[in-house]
């Protein structure tokens, strides 16, 4: 297939691109800049010009493709909410482009729009009270599945690790190196799902080649990982103490990521694995944290 990605140049975009290549498909990368079309290039995939704001820039890339895979998203939690309406907006005008075609679009959502009360499945909507509930903006695009868009969305894990990660882990360990100490809330036994990037980029794949119309699916190889552990990682890997702090304390100590920080999150994949084929093969979150350049 000929396939349009957004995020093409991103940490799991990348990953993706190499995985469709690796497959036979060819790629085209949406760019916002020169540098981002640069990056392109060198990856070997054309380049579209464009950004999420620009409808009719996504709307000429879908079109000319035989396949979406949408990544984009700006990370700016200072404007999370205008930032998932864009999101939707987005993928709602790339929808509307291959409609009655049967193409596919694979949308992105995040496993924190699951209730944090039980263990999330591939079958449970959004939750109203969940801690990303702004992030389910985006599957409303599942709608699209009745007129005519084979359309997934893949919810991904709070951490997507592997090199090149700049997401939730890395700013965890800021914290730890500010403040001189890995810490977690309470007893620390939230749990944060988790999923090796490289996985991640084959999941993407195998929803464009076979996910059914109106699948979610889930990019979880290692369902929870204990904060309280993932907080040990850090201590070892920067040589600090390890300890807990309070709820109250969490927003002094954490910033903007005490929101996070504090979330239980467990999260089953099993209904993925079954239905496409999925088996991660890549090592877990810790493991990767002690074995990587995390600390370097």
């Amino acid at each position: 297939m000929k396939v349009f990605v957004t995020g093409a140049t991103g940490f799991i975009g990348t990953a993706i691109v190499q995985e469709l290549l690796g497959a036979g498909h060819e790629v085209v990368g949406l760019a916002r800049s020169d540098a981002s079309a640069a990056a392109l290039k060198q990856l070997g995939v054309a380049a579209h010009r464009g950004d999420l704001s620009d409808i009719e820039s996504l709307t000429a890339g879908a079109r000319m493709c035989d396949g979406v895979i949408h990544t984009a998203f700006n990370h700016d939690f200072s404007q999370y909410e205008a930032n998932a309406k864009a999101d939707q907006r987005a993928l709602e005008a790339i929808a509307l482009a291959i409609e009655g075609t049967n193409k596919p679009l694979v949308a992105t959502s995040g496993t924190t729009v699951l209730a944090a009360d039980r263990m999330g499945h591939e079958t449970h909507e959004p939750s109203p009270d969940a801690p990303g509930i702004i992030r389910a903006a985006s599957e409303v695009v599942l709608t699209a599945a009745k007129r005519g868009v084979r359309v997934s969305v893949v919810r991904l894990p709070p951490s997507v690790h592997g090199q090149g990660d700049h997401g939730f882990v890395p700013a965890l360990i800021d914290v730890a190196r500010r403040t001189g100490v890995a810490s977690y809330v309470g007893d620390g036994s939230n749990r944060w799902p988790a999923v090796h990037r490289l996985d991640a980029a084959r999941l993407f794949r195998l929803a464009l080649e076979k996910a059914a119309p109106g699948s979610r699916l889930h990019g979880v190889a290692e369902q929870g990982v204990p904060m309280r552990e993932i907080a040990q990682a850090i201590g070892d890997g920067l040589g600090i103490p390890v300890r807990s702090i309070s709820a109250a304390e969490a927003a002094g100590h954490f910033g903007w990521m005490a929101f996070f920080v504090g979330i239980n999150n467990t999260t089953s994949s099993e209904l993925t694995q079954q239905s496409l084929g999925w088996q991660p093969q890549n090592i877990g979150l810790l493991e990767d944290m002690l074995t990587s350049a995390y600390f370097a």
